[in-house]
């Protein structure tokens, strides 16, 4: 399990607008990592709209935020539209990144489990969430950014 100060694990996932994003794009942010099981569904859609709801307080953080989850780029982009997320959703297929996080045991894993990471400007890990209720889990977040 990733703990405060730890390096974050490198990545590079596709995004549900079709571009390549890495972490190191984000160098100089915070960034908020999330892992949701699957777009669209009750427990995700809860949780997303509430990182929406919320993205000026963590854009006047400096922190950006991003999902990740299994589903194909078409189903997160169909999810981010239907729902205006104004962030992006990463596509996990292979599941690399979620075992990079914890998020899965292993290749096997039919969903993303829900944890999160918030990653420090310089790429290390301020704060790891192994378990994560859908509908608190945002103020939370603020709340560990602001103290």
């Amino acid at each position: 399990m990733l703990k405060p100060g730890d390096r974050a694990p490198d990545f590079t996932a596709t995004a549900h607008d079709g571009r390549q994003v890495a972490l190191k794009d984000f160098r100089g942010k915070k960034v908020l990592l999330y892992f949701y099981p699957r777009a669209d569904t009750p427990g995700c859609t809860t949780e997303g709209i509430g990182f929406r709801d919320r993205i000026g307080d963590f854009g006047e953080l400096g922190t950006v935020i991003l999902g990740a989850s299994f589903d194909t780029p078409e189903r997160n982009a169909a999810f981010a539209k239907k729902f205006s997320f104004p962030f992006l959703l990463l596509s996990d297929t292979d599941k690399s990144l979620a075992i990079k996080y914890g998020a899965a045991d292993d290749a096997s894993a039919k969903s993303a489990k829900r944890v999160s990471c918030l990653i420090d400007e310089q790429g290390r890990v301020l704060r790891y969430y192994p378990q994560v209720a859908a509908r608190e889990h945002v103020g939370e977040v603020l709340q560990d950014l602001t103290t």
